[in-house]
């Protein structure tokens, strides 16, 4: 079930749903999904769908990830922008991290959870994954000593925009999140920072796990 068929039955999907950037689908490709969720489920790494990874939360389907990716990433030309820094809020299991980090040359994440973020350094650091500073820390902080950034990716929905990430952006620079109520109605979300405020655009309905405050160490 992590054949090379099994992958490019994935990434043709992927296309079919309007993933039309090929480096992204390319990357989606190589990163080896698998290595991100547990033993049991590694059947299903290749399916589109999210999967639990533990402590509450879930490695998003690989369609949310990309297109997450591309709405950050695309320049309005048809192809993509590589970012000098940007910032991912919900490190979770490394998955969105892995996947955008060739297209960024300094990336920041932050994650609430001291475990996840342990394991989640550890994977990276195997699969060679290292243009990434790591956080522990409550999101809805950002990185205020590292601001501002070219791109911010939210991958936990906050109930509303927050407004700590949108002042951390720099000029030109994106913000993309799902904003909504746990169990609700969510919307993912690029506002985009310009001269005299911001530009916000609806890319359509999603389900994330709720974006908490604080940091916590964590359940056994």
């Amino acid at each position: 079930m992590t054949s090379a068929r099994t992958r490019d039955r994935l990434v043709e999907r992927l296309r079919q749903n309007g993933i039309y950037q090929e480096q992204i689908l390319e990357r989606i490709r190589n990163v080896p999904r698998h290595l991100f969720v547990d033993e049991a489920l590694s059947s299903r790494a290749y399916e589109d769908s999210a999967l639990p990874i533990g402590q509450g939360q879930t490695i998003s389907q690989p369609y949310i990830v990309a297109l997450m990716t591309q709405a950050l990433l695309e320049d309005g030309a048809g192809g993509l922008r590589m970012l000098p820094k940007a910032l991912e809020i919900g490190t979770g299991c490394g998955y969105q991290t892995a996947v955008l980090s060739p297209f960024v040359r300094r990336l920041f994440s932050i994650e609430r959870i001291a475990p996840l973020l342990s394991q989640t350094r550890d994977r990276l650091r195997e699969l060679k994954v290292d243009n990434v500073r790591f956080r522990n820390d409550d999101g809805f902080n950002g990185w205020p000593g590292q601001a501002p950034f070219d791109g911010i990716i939210v991958t936990a929905a906050p109930q509303r925009e927050p407004d700590t990430l949108l002042t951390q952006l720099a000029p030109g620079g994106r913000l993309v999140v799902p904003v909504g109520p746990n169990g609700g109605e969510q919307r993912l979300l690029r506002i985009t920072r310009t001269d005299d405020g911001y530009t916000r655009e609806d890319l359509g309905a999603v389900a994330f796990v709720p974006m908490l405050e604080g940091k916590e160490k964590g359940v056994r």
